[in-house]
């Protein structure tokens, strides 16, 4: 049997139900399970490929994380966040490193970057 190997972020929140909001109703993320206990709800929310743990629980991390998502096609997420109400600071933009990238901020403040890896070639040097 072959080892699982998964790498999955926790973003600080202060308040479960905003971000259940921000996430849900505006990113496209569902919920896959909560845990209800003092001193704070833990989440985990999923789309496909994607998984993210929202904590409420102070001691697990710190707020202002920044988080890279990497998807087939990052500009087509910009339309689809758009018409779920969701802002980004920037339109997608070609980065000297090889991304197409644009910017989310959470309501925490947590920052997700949304990337779409450009075809070999198209990076600039920096």
């Amino acid at each position: 049997m072959q080892a699982v190997q998964a790498v999955v972020p926790t973003l600080r929140i202060a308040d479960r139900e905003r971000s259940r909001r921000f996430y849900v109703d505006g990113m496209g993320f569902r919920v896959d399970w909560e845990w209800k206990n003092e001193p704070g709800a833990f989440l985990q929310l999923s789309r496909p490929g994607m998984r993210l743990y929202l904590s409420e629980r102070e001691g697990d991390c710190p707020p202002g994380a920044l988080v890279h998502l990497y998807v087939h096609d990052v500009d087509a997420w910009q339309r689809e966040l758009l018409t779920r109400g969701i802002l980004a600071e920037h339109a997608p933009v070609d980065r000297p490193w090889g991304n197409r990238e644009m910017l989310v901020r959470d309501p925490d403040g947590n920052k997700l970057c949304i990337c779409t890896p450009l075809p070999s070639g198209e990076a600039k040097e920096v």
